[in-house]
């Protein structure tokens, strides 16, 4: 149940809030030498302020793979290479930008409130398999629930907490 608030929480920051952050780029997939390599393991990425994004390649020749890896990525950035690195102007986000945000961050918590339950489902039957007395197998059941309970509370704090930064202009 832990790794599937863990992994909500890695997928929110791929959702972008309308401030710039290098998590953004998390996704792009450079050309490197033939082998497609993740953006952060051929450049760096810095946020010089709030709407731009700095990307510096430890290598000059990759400048146009990275643009090329950029584009790809469909995130509606337009890089502009100044020689020496690529700079990504982060457009404002529309109030219809914010609601598809929002959606995506919707299903992406309901996913984790999926995997949460699929843990309990796995535990109860766990639980099935022990020969235990009854009444400390609905103990431990209701035991379960809780936990249950207290992770998709979680997720939903997790999410509205999203919405909020996704829906403040």
């Amino acid at each position: 149940m832990g790794k599937a608030i863990k992994h909500l929480e890695k997928q929110l920051l791929n959702i972008r809030a309308g401030k710039a952050s290098p998590a953004m780029l998390g996704s792009v997939m450079v050309d490197y030498y033939g082998a497609p390599t993740p953006l952060t393991q051929v450049a760096n990425i810095n946020t010089p302020d709030g709407r731009t994004l700095s990307v510096q390649p430890w290598e000059k020749n990759l400048i146009p793979e990275i643009e090329k890896g950029i584009m790809k990525a469909n995130l509606g950035f337009n890089p502009m290479n100044n020689g020496d690195n690529i700079i990504i102007n982060i457009p404002p986000l529309t109030e219809e930008r914010r609601r598809e945000l929002a959606k995506a961050a919707k299903a992406e918590a309901e996913d984790a409130k999926v995997g949460v339950r699929n843990d309990r489902r796995n535990a109860n039957d766990e639980l099935k398999k022990l020969d235990l007395p009854e009444d400390l197998h609905k103990v431990t059941e209701g035991d379960i629930q809780k936990l249950t309970d207290r992770y998709i509370t979680r997720i939903d704090e997790i999410l509205s907490v999203k919405e909020k930064e996704i829906m403040t202009v």
